[in-house]
């Protein structure tokens, strides 16, 4: 068992703490291998009434994946990086489909691989260090671990926005936004753990909803309620382009500021996650899975902007990626298209 995990019962409740806090708790192999075997053991065991997630240290619950490891990888031609995702995606889709109540407590970053591991969950409770976003179009990737699947539920354009830019989400966001079910001042974490872990919980989660509403408080006011109209109305539509233009031509404080966010973004990470959106809209979690593996694996490609946005943000942390030119609507199909059938998307069941 990996010491980056810290995998334990306590009371009826199934403990899960990520121990990496120097990472900010970011996903390796070893983590998600170990998660998936604390969940499966825990599904039928009858002492366990509910599972509780959470990340060591004060700055990150997780921050990500190991991306570092996943562009070597791609690079050296191994199986590294497809292990890992069909392993994270098989992770994410237990999660969602987990038999038992699943609480993730999403104090400080969150993002990335952090959301696959909290956003499944029927439970997601930020503090108030919490800071949700899907980055990835940043490093020249798509938002993976089911963001095909989510962002497009989310209220009007609101997860098209984030999954385009990486907009960041504070606490009263991720309650406005729905990403967080509940919010619950960082101080009173230690007593609502301890809560959870001593009083008697049933099997349907309405008792943890119960304590983990005890310990809540006013997450305060968002901003996405002002912001919602002009989100909805620039980010409408399957075309990159014509948001770009309706940003341009809106001409006022928040559009200028999003539309220099995103014309900073790859390119062609930005084409391929909207279809990916767009597709994802109309279809299940599973099969969102199946795309994302897909996508992910595509974005290996020898030349691909993955390569360079990892050097410029890990590497070489000179935050000044060179894209190449987007791709053609042709090439962004072809990130769609299946793989071959020994390394499609397998489930656990």
């Amino acid at each position: 068992m990996t010491e980056d995990v810290i995998v334990r019962k306590a009371g009826s409740v199934g403990r899960i703490t990520l121990n990496r806090p120097k990472a900010l708790n970011a996903l390796n192999q070893e983590m998600v291998t170990a998660m998936v075997e604390a969940l499966q053991s825990w599904a039928d065991d009858k002492t366990v009434k509910a599972v509780v997630v959470d990340g060591a240290g004060e700055k990150g619950f997780c921050a990500g994946g190991d991306i570092r490891m996943l562009a070597e990888s791609g690079k050296a031609g191994d199986d590294r990086a497809w292990t890992f995702w069909r392993d994270e995606y098989q992770l994410n889709t237990l999660i969602a489909e987990y038999p038992k109540p699943y609480v993730a407590l999403i104090d400080g970053i969150t993002m990335g691989g952090g959301v696959g591991v909290s956003i499944h969950g029927e439970f997601r409770v930020a503090g108030d260090r919490t800071l949700f976003a899907m980055p990835e179009t940043g490093i020249g990737f798509h938002p993976d671990v089911g963001g095909a699947y989510f962002l497009p539920r989310l209220n009007g354009e609101l997860g098209v926005w984030m999954g385009l830019t990486g907009a960041r989400l504070k606490t009263a966001d991720c309650i406005a936004a729905g990403v967080a079910t509940h919010y619950v001042p960082t101080d009173n974490y230690e007593a609502l753990i301890e809560a959870l872990e001593t009083e008697t919980l049933d099997d349907e989660g309405e008792k943890v909803d119960a304590i983990i509403e005890r310990f809540s408080g006013d997450a305060g006011q968002s901003d996405l309620g002002v912001v919602q109209p002009l989100i909805d109305a620039a980010f409408e539509g399957d075309d990159v382009s014509v948001i770009l233009n309706r940003l341009e031509a809106a001409d006022d404080a928040w559009s200028k500021a999003v539309l220099k966010i995103l014309s900073s973004k790859s390119p062609t990470a930005v084409k391929v996650t909207l279809k990916a959106l767009r597709k994802g809209a109309e279809l299940s979690l599973r099969d969102v899975m199946v795309q994302d593996l897909r996508v992910s694996s595509r974005f290996l490609r020898e030349g691909s902007d993955f390569y360079e946005g990892v050097r410029a943000v890990i590497i070489d942390k000179d935050n000044a990626p060179n894209w190449s030119a987007p791709v053609s609507d042709a090439e962004v199909d072809a990130y769609f298209e299946p793989l071959a059938a020994d390394k499609e998307m397998a489930f656990l069941d």
